[in-house]
């Protein structure tokens, strides 16, 4: 649909949310309700599992088209949702919505001409009568009017209720339809706590500050922050803390150590504090107390997951590559991740000989290891293959082949192997070795063989045939049907059949779907065979057992069966 008066069409609104959240958009045109024009947006309710609230902001003459927000999970990730399509589908569908556009902006100015003529007693007695009958607008001025007067103890004392979660605690717990109202609240102490800055008052905004910091890290384990309002939340109250120690000249070292403590506390999951984002605050005499802390911190609990955090951050703020080095070296972990970490930061520093090293001693610490950190071996097999050193990534990749028997290190060996040739005899190997495998009854991706996958990704399927009966699942066996339906007709056809058969029993519509598709290899392999006739008296049969089983006859009639 072409752009139209409301500046946007169609083809823009499929554009910003994609087709499947278009379609389901399309689905929702009659849940859509309580319609406000405004000059430049427009309100509505949708009613889904929820009721959520849309804003559309019209872009018209500015090139932008139209922008979405909802309070639907997916929308409060920024995403264009379904809900939006829904409101921006009925909004093209009003005829009226321009001229409601026009009236509302003509609103809008009359609004403004008239408060512009009010005096300064009628303004005041407007204010007050708002506030009275809106509570959160009450709340909000009462704490700019705090801040204005540097009223610390009313301001605390608004803070803390804030930030305490109880209000919306109606089975002892913040639920998470409730953590919106409840992120809200704790961004009005942010806002708060900026105004008292901006007030002169910034050593009282930095006490204040940690104090709802501290709070929130201790009702944090309350609240359902699925969504991550809460955090973001918090977080604010952080970048408020911030502004006021800047404005404080907070001491450094007291700075430091209450961010060392912070940090290694329990109330960092909320806020995610990063200390070195108060680096100009702490500047260098800070910053050195704070390393002191955590070198401290880390001899008492060295496998510690926030002081080992602490102390990477700090030491890679110096930019000392041999500290870090030597940091994560005191921590080697068995899957080899440490070693790509510390081969990468040496990559990074413009030491590669150094980083293969690392990269070629974790192969070796993991050698073993059944399961090791797969870019690892990809990082020394990428270097391997930049110096020309092709017969060794093979070796690597043949080595991963041993110690973990998987498809994924079957097909990294073929693709190496693929660089140099010479795959025939290299397969025979690997395909022994998988047939070898004690563990080959359960060692694929789902449960059924390696080896099977092995053959079947490699389109072996006489040979798939051939080991099916001694190693492969369902799965395989469908997939080894499916892959052989014009080839071997009447023995696909058998493990379709048997599998139809096998799913008489269960109910559902996962179960009708997949007895659909069976079918229909079925048919397909009866097109092959020129015995069409005989599927046609075998779906019959099987419609009139099964006929009590409506759904199932609905997708069957679906799929043409």
């Amino acid at each position: 649909m072409a752009r139209n008066a409301v500046g946007f069409g169609e083809d823009e609104l499929r554009t910003l949310a994609g087709a499947r959240s278009f379609e389901r958009g399309v689905g929702y045109l009659d849940a859509v309700s309580g319609l406000e024009v405004g000059d430049g947006a427009v309100i509505a309710r949708v009613h889904g599992s929820d009721v959520y609230e849309v804003e559309l902001t019209l872009g018209e003459g500015t090139g932008t088209g139209v922008s979405g927000r909802c309070d639907c999970p997916y929308g409060q990730e920024g995403n264009f949702c379904k809900h939006c399509v829904a409101v921006g589908l009925t909004v093209l569908r009003q005829a009226a919505i321009p001229r409601q556009r026009a009236a509302a902006r003509a609103r809008a100015s009359g609004l403004e001409a008239w408060l512009a003529v009010l005096s300064r007693d009628e303004l005041v007695a407007l204010v007050q009568e708002q506030v009275a009958g809106d509570r959160e607008l009450r709340r909000r001025l009462e704490l700019r009017a705090a801040a204005a007067h540097c009223d610390v103890d009313t301001l605390r004392e608004r803070v803390v209720a804030l930030v305490d979660p109880r209000p919306f605690e109606r089975f002892g717990y913040v639920e998470y339809a409730d953590a919106c109202g409840y992120a809200r609240q704790v961004e009005e102490a942010a806002d708060a706590l900026r105004a008292l800055t901006a007030g002169g008052q910034a050593a009282q905004a930095v006490r204040l500050a940690e104090e709802a910091i501290r709070s929130l890290g201790e009702v944090y384990g309350e609240v359902d922050d699925s969504d991550g309002v809460v955090g973001q939340a918090a977080h604010a109250v952080v970048d408020a803390h911030m502004q006021a120690c800047r404005g404080a000249r907070a001491d450094p070292e007291r700075l430091a150590e209450w961010l060392v403590a912070h940090v290694l506390g329990d109330g960092n999951d909320v806020t995610d504090l990063d200390p070195l984002e108060y680096a100009d605050v702490l500047g260098s005499a800070g910053l050195a107390r704070m390393r002191q802390l955590a070198a401290e911190a880390l001899r008492r609990s060295p496998r510690g997951w926030a002081e080992q955090y602490l102390m990477e951050r700090l030491v890679k703020a110096e930019g000392d590559v041999d500290a870090l080095v030597a940091l994560y070296a005191k921590d080697l972990l068995p899957s080899g991740a440490t070693h790509l970490r510390i081969a990468e930061e040496l990559d990074a520093a413009g030491r590669g000989s150094e980083a293969l090293a690392w990269a070629e001693r974790g192969l070796r610490y993991t050698s073993t290891e059944a399961h090791v950190d797969g870019r690892l071996v990809d990082y020394v097999c990428a270097r391997y293959t930049r110096a020309d050193r092709t017969a060794e990534a093979v070796s690597v990749r043949r080595d991963r082949l041993r110690a973990e028997r998987s498809l994924t290190s079957y097909q990294q060996l073929r693709a190496a192997v693929g660089a140099v040739g010479g795959w025939g005899s290299e397969r025979e190997a690997a395909l022994a070795l998988l047939r070898e495998d004690p563990r080959q009854g359960r060692g694929g991706r789902f449960g059924g063989a390696v080896l099977m996958d092995a053959l079947l990704d490699d389109g072996d399927l006489d040979a798939a045939w051939r080991e099916a009966s001694s190693g492969a699942d369902e799965r395989q066996w469908q997939q080894l049907a499916d892959l052989s339906r014009t080839t071997r007709p009447a023995d696909a056809l058998a493990v379709y059949l048997r599998m139809v058969e096998q799913l008489k029993e269960p109910t559902g519509d996962r179960v009708y779907e997949r007895m659909a598709l069976l079918l229909r290899g079925a048919r397909d392999c009866h097109r092959a065979l020129d015995t069409l006739g005989e599927f046609t008296a075998y779906v019959c049969a099987l419609r009139a057992e099964l006929k009590r089983r409506r759904k199932l006859m609905t997708i069957l009639d679906r799929h043409g069966l």
